[in-house]
């Protein structure tokens, strides 16, 4: 019979970090399948450009520090996702080496079916979760975040 973690069992540092990892694999996991139903074929690193785009212009260093991958990278993902008619990039008046990268309306109007795909997988992962118990979640997620992302 398995009997339950105590506390300080539950948050050792190799328990804790795979919960993690399995529940964000969980949240990708699942929001795959709501896109795939939907009708849409995303990776998660296009689906990371669009939903950064969707806020608003952004360059491809930009979105590759948001996707956490390189610049080549990510020129790449851009050129399949502008290929779709999804996005376009315009040369930036002042500097002819930059590129201002928009979402065109096709690509706005997917964002908008893939936001709705989003909303059911968080709600999903916080069913039977009052409001107070989400914004401690989400309280509790962020602290630990900044605590590993400290300098001191």
């Amino acid at each position: 019979m398995n009997t339950p973690a105590t506390p300080t069992e539950a948050c050792t540092g190799s328990a804790l970090g795979l919960l993690f990892r399995q529940v964000r694999d969980a949240m990708w996991a699942r929001m795959a399948q709501e896109l795939a139903d939907a009708g849409h074929d995303l990776t998660f690193s296009q689906f990371i450009a669009i939903k950064r785009l969707a806020a608003g212009t952004a360059s491809v260093t930009e979105l590759a520090r948001a996707a956490d991958l390189n610049p080549g990278a990510m020129t790449r993902l851009l050129d399949k996702l502008e290929a779709r008619g999804l996005l376009v990039r315009v040369a930036d008046p002042d500097d002819r080496r930059a590129l201002h990268i928009h979402l065109t309306d096709a690509g706005r109007e997917m964002w908008r079916d893939v936001d709705q795909c989003g909303q059911r997988v968080r709600e999903r992962a916080l069913r039977g979760m009052d409001d107070a118990t989400r914004a401690q979640l989400t309280r509790l997620l962020e602290q630990a975040r900044d605590n590993l992302l400290s300098t001191d």
